[in-house]
């Protein structure tokens, strides 16, 4: 099984426990996870993960 490197938001309160972390498999899928609950996680693949970063960058809201 592989060793996923999770990351932070720069903009992440690391005083707390509370902050979406990030990592990228050998499949360049999206693995993320709420640092305060790590076991559970959500993958979204390449595709989606662009179409979402996408929408973000056009200034689309959620």
């Amino acid at each position: 099984m592989e060793q996923l490197k999770f990351v932070k938001p720069n903009r992440c309160d690391n005083s707390g426990p509370n902050c979406l972390e990030i990592a990228i498999d050998k499949d360049n899928s999206r693995i993320l996870r709420n640092s305060r609950r790590p076991e559970t996680q959500i993958v979204v693949d390449a595709d989606e993960w662009a179409a979402f970063a996408d929408s973000l960058r056009a200034g689309q809201t959620f």
